[in-house]
């Protein structure tokens, strides 16, 4: 933003990816209904790019989350050796942001934050073996906004100033392996 005047909208992308991580946490069961407070951390390759909307075919814009993490509390509902259920809590991203020359691939200018946020989630779980499940869960970080300058790699100089939303969408598949507690694939 030359003098700090907004010129317009730049667009926006979706960021695809794969993910790889680990979580940790503990559940304890009433009944049907159990409860959980989990820990999970990911390193990510989720990415996306445009061309600018403001400078087409001059600048293309990039977006990438490197790591996430989820903090969240659950509840649930077993019917046999399935699980339903509902999680809620805190998320965090680690994210860069660069700009670069159409064709040349010359950063023009660059960014990263860590972002915290809130995250809600549901899933379902499947116990198929003594202490051992599989997920499939999909979850939804609402992070806040954030006003990031872009600065130029070679001379440290503001390349640009951006306000950045960012919402996340995740469909993660997982296997766990539950230590103590039934030796039986059950909830």
């Amino acid at each position: 933003m030359p003098l700090g005047v907004f010129i317009g909208s730049d667009g926006c992308h979706d960021a695809t990816g794969g993910v790889a991580g680990g979580q940790i946490g503990y559940r304890w069961q009433s009944g049907t209904w159990v409860f959980g407070l989990e820990a999970q951390g990911d390193w990510a390759d989720l990415s996306g790019s445009n061309g600018s909307q403001i400078f087409p075919g001059i600048f293309t814009n990039q977006t990438k989350i490197d790591a996430f993490g989820l903090f969240t509390g659950q509840i649930g509902y077993a019917v046999n050796n399935t699980l339903l259920y509902l999680k809620g809590g805190a998320a965090v991203t680690d994210n860069r942001y660069r700009t670069f020359v159409t064709g040349t691939n010359t950063i023009a200018g660059s960014a990263s934050d860590t972002r915290w946020g809130g995250a809600v989630g549901a899933g379902i779980e499947f116990g198929f073996a003594p202490n051992w499940s599989a997920a499939v869960e999909y979850d939804h970080l609402f992070m806040q906004d954030e006003t990031l300058n872009l600065v130029t790699p070679t001379t440290g100089t503001l390349f640009s100033t951006i306000r950045d939303r960012q919402d996340v969408d995740l469909v993660t598949v997982r296997v766990n392996y539950r230590w103590g507690g039934p030796t039986v694939a059950r909830y």
